[in-house]
Protein backbone atom coordinates (compact mmCIF):
# COMPACT_ATOMS: atom_id res chain seq x y z
CA UNK A 1 0.00 0.00 0.00
CA UNK A 2 1.31 3.64 -0.84
CA UNK A 3 1.29 6.52 1.88
CA UNK A 4 -1.46 7.93 1.93
CA UNK A 5 -3.01 11.20 3.12
CA UNK A 6 -6.30 12.95 3.26
CA UNK A 7 -7.79 15.75 1.14
CA UNK A 8 -10.55 17.73 0.50
CA UNK A 9 -11.67 18.56 -2.96
CA UNK A 10 -14.44 21.36 -3.18
CA UNK A 11 -14.87 19.92 0.39
CA UNK A 12 -15.51 16.28 -0.76
CA UNK A 13 -13.06 13.81 1.38
CA UNK A 14 -10.30 11.96 -0.38
CA UNK A 15 -7.40 9.45 0.02
CA UNK A 16 -4.91 9.77 -2.27
CA UNK A 17 -1.01 8.99 -2.28
CA UNK A 18 0.97 11.42 -0.70
CA UNK A 19 3.88 11.73 -3.55
CA UNK A 20 1.10 13.82 -6.05
CA UNK A 21 0.69 17.12 -7.03
CA UNK A 22 -2.26 19.04 -6.12
CA UNK A 23 -3.39 17.99 -9.98
CA UNK A 24 -2.13 14.58 -10.08
CA UNK A 25 -4.09 14.50 -6.84
CA UNK A 26 -7.38 15.36 -8.74
CA UNK A 27 -7.24 13.15 -11.41
CA UNK A 28 -6.52 10.56 -9.07
CA UNK A 29 -9.53 11.28 -7.70
CA UNK A 30 -11.36 10.82 -10.69
CA UNK A 31 -11.71 14.94 -11.56
CA UNK A 32 -11.49 15.15 -15.57
CA UNK A 33 -9.54 18.78 -15.61
CA UNK A 34 -10.85 20.41 -18.43
CA UNK A 35 -10.36 23.63 -17.22
CA UNK A 36 -7.34 24.93 -15.04
CA UNK A 37 -4.71 22.69 -16.16
CA UNK A 38 -2.46 23.92 -19.06
CA UNK A 39 1.09 23.57 -19.22
CA UNK A 40 1.91 21.27 -15.99
CA UNK A 41 4.98 22.54 -15.47
CA UNK A 42 4.51 26.12 -13.75
CA UNK A 43 4.82 28.19 -16.73
CA UNK A 44 0.92 28.87 -17.81
CA UNK A 45 -0.49 29.93 -14.36
CA UNK A 46 -3.61 28.06 -15.27
CA UNK A 47 -3.85 26.18 -12.04
CA UNK A 48 -4.14 28.18 -9.54
CA UNK A 49 -5.22 27.05 -6.10
CA UNK A 50 -6.36 27.92 -2.78
CA UNK A 51 -5.77 25.72 0.21
CA UNK A 52 -6.10 25.76 4.37
CA UNK A 53 -4.44 23.02 6.15
CA UNK A 54 -6.76 22.45 9.31
CA UNK A 55 -5.87 23.80 12.35
CA UNK A 56 -4.34 26.79 10.05
CA UNK A 57 -5.47 30.02 9.82
CA UNK A 58 -3.83 30.91 6.76
CA UNK A 59 -5.43 30.79 3.43
CA UNK A 60 -2.06 29.58 1.26
CA UNK A 61 -2.25 30.19 -2.63
CA UNK A 62 -0.42 28.23 -5.38
CA UNK A 63 -0.10 26.45 -8.97
CA UNK A 64 -2.13 22.56 -8.65
CA UNK A 65 1.00 21.15 -10.70
CA UNK A 66 4.01 22.15 -8.40
CA UNK A 67 2.49 21.86 -4.96
CA UNK A 68 2.44 18.21 -3.33
CA UNK A 69 -0.49 17.55 -1.20
CA UNK A 70 -0.61 17.31 2.66
CA UNK A 71 -2.55 15.71 5.09
CA UNK A 72 -5.73 17.23 6.12
CA UNK A 73 -5.18 20.25 2.87
CA UNK A 74 -8.62 21.60 2.03
CA UNK A 75 -8.58 22.46 -1.48
CA UNK A 76 -10.44 24.74 -4.37
CA UNK A 77 -9.34 25.56 -7.76
CA UNK A 78 -9.17 29.07 -8.80
CA UNK A 79 -8.92 28.45 -13.29
CA UNK A 80 -10.03 31.77 -14.09
CA UNK A 81 -9.93 34.89 -12.18
CA UNK A 82 -11.63 37.99 -14.04
CA UNK A 83 -9.27 40.95 -15.00
CA UNK A 84 -9.76 44.10 -16.28
CA UNK A 85 -8.21 43.74 -19.74
CA UNK A 86 -8.16 47.16 -21.11
CA UNK A 87 -7.82 47.88 -24.77
CA UNK A 88 -5.07 49.92 -26.29
CA UNK A 89 -2.96 50.29 -28.92
CA UNK A 90 0.96 49.65 -28.48
CA UNK A 91 2.31 51.78 -31.18
CA UNK A 92 0.21 54.76 -29.84
CA UNK A 93 0.63 54.77 -25.83
CA UNK A 94 2.37 57.74 -24.22
CA UNK A 95 5.73 57.43 -22.39
CA UNK A 96 4.67 58.93 -19.28
CA UNK A 97 3.23 58.35 -16.23
CA UNK A 98 -0.18 59.17 -17.86
CA UNK A 99 -1.08 55.99 -19.75
CA UNK A 100 -1.17 54.25 -16.31
CA UNK A 101 -4.09 56.84 -15.10
CA UNK A 102 -5.87 56.33 -18.19
CA UNK A 103 -5.59 52.91 -18.96
CA UNK A 104 -5.41 51.73 -15.03
CA UNK A 105 -6.57 54.18 -12.20
CA UNK A 106 -7.26 51.92 -10.03
CA UNK A 107 -3.38 51.01 -9.12
CA UNK A 108 -3.30 54.74 -7.75
CA UNK A 109 -6.24 53.28 -5.14
CA UNK A 110 -3.55 50.48 -3.84
CA UNK A 111 -3.56 50.89 0.12
CA UNK A 112 -0.18 48.96 0.48
CA UNK A 113 -1.81 46.47 2.38
CA UNK A 114 0.64 43.68 0.51
CA UNK A 115 -1.92 41.26 0.12
CA UNK A 116 -0.98 40.86 -3.52
CA UNK A 117 2.73 39.64 -2.55
CA UNK A 118 1.76 37.23 0.13
CA UNK A 119 -0.61 35.41 -2.35
CA UNK A 120 1.99 35.25 -5.73
CA UNK A 121 2.29 31.97 -6.75
CA UNK A 122 5.54 32.66 -7.78
CA UNK A 123 7.01 34.82 -4.96
CA UNK A 124 7.02 37.86 -7.01
CA UNK A 125 7.08 41.11 -5.12
CA UNK A 126 3.87 42.32 -6.45
CA UNK A 127 3.15 45.25 -4.54
CA UNK A 128 6.50 46.92 -5.56
CA UNK A 129 6.09 46.41 -9.22
CA UNK A 130 2.57 48.28 -8.73
CA UNK A 131 4.58 51.10 -6.86
CA UNK A 132 6.70 51.13 -10.08
CA UNK A 133 3.64 51.42 -12.52
CA UNK A 134 2.46 54.19 -10.35
CA UNK A 135 5.48 56.25 -10.69
CA UNK A 136 6.01 55.60 -14.43
CA UNK A 137 9.03 53.14 -14.32
CA UNK A 138 8.05 50.83 -16.75
CA UNK A 139 11.65 49.08 -17.24
CA UNK A 140 11.66 48.34 -12.84
CA UNK A 141 8.02 47.24 -13.26
CA UNK A 142 9.16 45.00 -16.63
CA UNK A 143 11.78 43.64 -14.75
CA UNK A 144 10.28 43.03 -11.27
CA UNK A 145 7.29 41.32 -12.70
CA UNK A 146 9.03 39.06 -15.30
CA UNK A 147 8.16 35.83 -14.26
CA UNK A 148 4.41 36.79 -13.93
CA UNK A 149 2.38 33.62 -15.11
CA UNK A 150 -0.74 35.83 -15.39
CA UNK A 151 -2.71 33.00 -12.61
CA UNK A 152 -4.61 36.38 -10.95
CA UNK A 153 -4.26 35.15 -7.85
CA UNK A 154 -2.41 38.43 -6.60
CA UNK A 155 -5.79 39.80 -8.16
CA UNK A 156 -8.04 37.74 -6.57
CA UNK A 157 -6.46 39.00 -2.66
CA UNK A 158 -6.47 42.69 -4.08
CA UNK A 159 -9.29 45.39 -1.90
CA UNK A 160 -8.50 48.01 -4.60
CA UNK A 161 -9.52 45.78 -7.38
CA UNK A 162 -6.21 46.19 -9.45
CA UNK A 163 -5.48 43.79 -11.87
CA UNK A 164 -1.76 43.26 -11.37
CA UNK A 165 -0.60 40.79 -14.41
CA UNK A 166 -2.21 42.99 -16.69
CA UNK A 167 -0.38 46.14 -15.34
CA UNK A 168 2.48 44.68 -15.80
CA UNK A 169 1.85 42.94 -18.80
CA UNK A 170 1.34 46.81 -20.52
CA UNK A 171 4.56 48.22 -18.61
CA UNK A 172 6.72 44.87 -20.14
CA UNK A 173 5.28 45.75 -23.79
CA UNK A 174 6.24 49.43 -23.47
CA UNK A 175 9.73 48.20 -22.29
CA UNK A 176 10.10 45.86 -25.18
CA UNK A 177 8.66 48.49 -27.81
CA UNK A 178 10.74 51.44 -26.46
CA UNK A 179 12.55 51.37 -23.74
CA UNK A 180 15.03 47.98 -24.31
CA UNK A 181 17.83 48.17 -26.27
CA UNK A 182 17.23 46.92 -30.10
CA UNK A 183 18.54 43.34 -30.53
CA UNK A 184 19.80 43.14 -34.26
CA UNK A 185 20.42 39.12 -33.95
CA UNK A 186 16.67 38.65 -33.14
CA UNK A 187 15.44 41.23 -36.31
CA UNK A 188 18.02 39.05 -38.86
CA UNK A 189 16.67 35.91 -37.45
CA UNK A 190 12.88 36.87 -37.61
CA UNK A 191 13.67 38.31 -41.26
CA UNK A 192 14.89 34.36 -41.72
CA UNK A 193 11.81 32.77 -40.70
CA UNK A 194 9.89 35.18 -42.88
CA UNK A 195 11.94 34.65 -45.69
CA UNK A 196 11.24 30.48 -44.86
CA UNK A 197 15.06 29.25 -44.56
CA UNK A 198 13.84 27.31 -42.17
CA UNK A 199 11.01 25.78 -43.76
CA UNK A 200 13.06 22.10 -44.65
CA UNK A 201 14.71 21.74 -41.66
CA UNK A 202 11.36 22.21 -39.59
CA UNK A 203 9.57 19.59 -42.14
CA UNK A 204 12.49 16.91 -41.12
CA UNK A 205 12.18 17.49 -37.31
CA UNK A 206 8.22 17.21 -37.41
CA UNK A 207 8.61 13.45 -39.21
CA UNK A 208 11.35 12.86 -35.99
CA UNK A 209 10.11 10.13 -33.02
CA UNK A 210 10.17 12.20 -29.96
CA UNK A 211 13.07 10.28 -28.50
CA UNK A 212 15.20 11.32 -31.01
CA UNK A 213 13.84 15.03 -31.01
CA UNK A 214 14.46 15.05 -27.18
CA UNK A 215 18.15 13.86 -27.77
CA UNK A 216 18.85 16.32 -30.42
CA UNK A 217 17.31 19.28 -27.81
CA UNK A 218 19.57 18.14 -25.25
CA UNK A 219 22.71 17.92 -27.07
CA UNK A 220 22.24 20.91 -28.65
CA UNK A 221 24.69 23.61 -29.64
CA UNK A 222 23.84 26.79 -27.67
CA UNK A 223 24.19 30.17 -28.94
CA UNK A 224 26.66 32.22 -26.92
Amino acid sequence: MENTVRIFLFGKKYEVPDNLTIMCAMEYAGYKLVRGCGCRNGFCGACATIYRIKGDKELHACLACQTKVEDNMYIATLPFFPLVKQVYDIEKVPLNEQVMMQLYPEIYACIGCNACTKACTQGLNVMQYIAYAQRGDFEKCAEESFDCVMCGVCSSRCPAGISHPQVAMLARRINGKYLAPACEHLKDRVQEIKDGTFEDLMQKLMGKPVAELKELYNNREIEK
